[in-house]
């Protein structure tokens, strides 16, 4: 869709990708230094629009998403959240929370808390691509 920023987003750094959605690891939120999106590719606004076996095949890669993320980031809870009311195309947040974290134990887009900056394992988002791409083979 015409200025769609997700339709029409360049120098993502995808993760994993299949013809119906990518996962991207998203470098622009201070406040959560660990987050991801499963976008599908498809300019849709609503879980809905999904044919049934669609949103199975949404909600799976979610939660691949959000098992490799707890094996090589050990958070302290993964936030999962489609809100779309900026964007209105399909995407879910998959975002690792720390309670070291800026704003923890309140929302990423809260008021910070704390200065801080949660120690990453080295390459975090090689990890979680090489984990999903593993795991696509099984699903």
């Amino acid at each position: 869709m015409e200025n769609c920023p997700i339709c029409a987003a360049a120098g993502e750094e995808v993760l994993w990708s299949n013809a119906k959605m990518r996962v991207i690891a998203v470098h622009d939120e201070a406040n959560a230094p660990a987050f991801c999106r499963v976008v599908w590719q498809e300019h849709i606004a609503e879980m809905t629009d999904l044919a049934p076996a669609e949103r199975g095949e949404l909600m799976d890669t979610v939660w691949r998403l959000e098992s490799a993320m707890r094996q090589v980031l050990r958070p302290a809870k993964i936030n999962l959240a489609s809100l779309g009311n900026v964007v209105p195309h399909l995407h879910w947040h998959v975002i690792a929370r720390f309670a070291d974290d800026a704003c923890f134990p309140a929302p990423i887009w809260a008021a910070a808390r704390r200065d801080a900056e949660p120690a990453l394992p080295e390459g975090w988002t090689r990890q979680v691509a090489a984990l999903l791409a593993a795991d696509a083979g099984t699903s």
